[in-house]
């Protein structure tokens, strides 16, 4: 068995496998509770001094939510883990926890665009300033990381797809006492475990493929024991971003099939991204799994990719002609979704999300799905065909 079987294995075996649940049910009650009572007042007065943890409002502690935390600490590899009610709350939260006005973080470039909306507008009210650096670059990257509070990173990075080597840049950022956060709602815990190699604090988009089902919004954050606490008590109770006891159900659910669904992403998105490199009308595919090899952390690689027309092609015929693929945007779910860059853009271009979006505008980013390789090339070629056709 190699490594990646191993962690494949025990990814499987984390999400399949429940100690006894209450009724012995075989899958976890949803306590859907706003609070817990006490059952003496020497009770309720150690739980609000620190000396017993138990929940008591479902704003910081429910037991559902607890689980879903619990089993995702395992997947990452890391102590423990807490959910949101939404990604950009998990990453706000996050940021908010570990800067304070006049500090500066470093991101990579091409990250999720509303976290470089974030940046840019309400951590720059807070005078929080945000510098961009290709991580492809570890000479740039060394260079930026002096003076910087946080460095924030994503590999794969969000529409151009491009990876870094992560245990360098987190020994990087180690070496300048920086702390350092990952977005890993691309790869998941199943195909690359940033904890470790280095990373402090790994945040997910779990409405992506931790839920896997296109029916739940919500974040999560992994790391330290040290770090979670952190985040637990100064941000999350009072930005109010929680997770709730029947999302986190849902996301349990999602859990429990997330191995073999990566599995079927990966092999349906090569599939279709093969095909597409050769065709006529595309220019170039942007997908990690198109190289000669991964790099070192990253076992698999998912469902979501890009690739660029050629000039000339109808890029909105080719969108109206598809039937398989919905024009939608998020990702993750058992649906495949497609969305153009120049409607990003131009969206980015409004007045209060000024954005360098940094892409193609005949970039087209396509989530692929569970619906089955050959049916969704057959949509796809027959689209880009009829668009060649169609060239403005």
């Amino acid at each position: 068995m190699n490594d990646a079987d191993d962690v494949f294995a025990q990814a499987s075996l984390a999400v399949a496998h429940d100690e006894a649940n209450a009724f012995d049910a075989v899958v976890p009650p949803i306590v859907q509770t706003s609070l817990f009572t006490f059952s003496t007042y020497a009770e309720m007065e150690e739980t609000y001094r620190g000396l017993k943890v138990r929940p008591t409002y479902s704003r910081g502690l429910n037991p559902t939510v607890r689980m879903f935390e619990e089993k995702l600490a395992e997947l990452e590899g890391a102590e423990d883990a807490l959910g949101f009610g939404s990604g950009m709350a998990a990453i706000s939260s996050t940021i908010l926890t570990f800067v304070k006005p006049g500090d500066r973080i470093l991101c990579v470039k091409h990250l999720y665009p509303d976290t470089y909306r974030l940046n840019q507008t309400l951590l720059k009210r807070f005078g929080i300033s945000a510098t961009y650096v290709d991580g492809r670059d570890e000479d740039a990257v060394a260079k930026a990381l002096p003076g910087a509070a946080l460095f924030y990173m994503e590999s794969p990075t969000s529409w151009t797809f491009e990876t870094h080597d992560i245990r360098t840049l987190a020994a990087l950022a180690k070496h300048h006492g920086v702390l350092t956060v990952i977005d890993n709602s691309w790869a998941t815990p199943v195909f690359q475990r940033p904890i470790t190699m280095g990373v402090d604090l790994v945040l997910h988009s779990a409405s992506k493929y931790l839920g896997g089902h296109s029916d739940v919004v919500a974040g999560a954050v992994a790391g330290s024991k040290a770090l979670i606490g952190q985040i637990r008590s100064a941000t999350l109770p009072y930005l109010g971003g929680k997770l709730s006891p029947f999302d986190a159900w849902l996301l349990i659910r999602g859990l429990r099939t997330l191995p073999i669904r990566m599995k079927a992403h990966e092999a349906a998105a090569l599939s279709v991204a093969r095909r597409l490199a050769a065709h006529d009308a595309v220019e170039s595919v942007e997908h990690p799994g198109l190289g000669n090899q991964l790099p070192d952390g990253l076992t698999g690689t998912s469902g979501l990719f890009s690739f660029v027309f050629k000039p000339g092609i109808d890029i909105p015929a080719f969108a109206d002609k598809l039937r398989l693929f919905k024009l939608g945007v998020s990702w993750g779910g058992h649906e495949s979704l497609v969305v153009p860059a120049e409607v990003v853009r131009k969206q980015a271009a409004g007045p209060n999300s000024a954005i360098d979006f940094g892409v193609d505008p005949r970039c087209v980013r396509l989530h692929v799905g569970l619906e089955g390789a050959d049916v969704l090339w057959s949509d796809l070629a027959g689209a880009v065909d009829f668009a060649a056709r169609s060239q403005t």
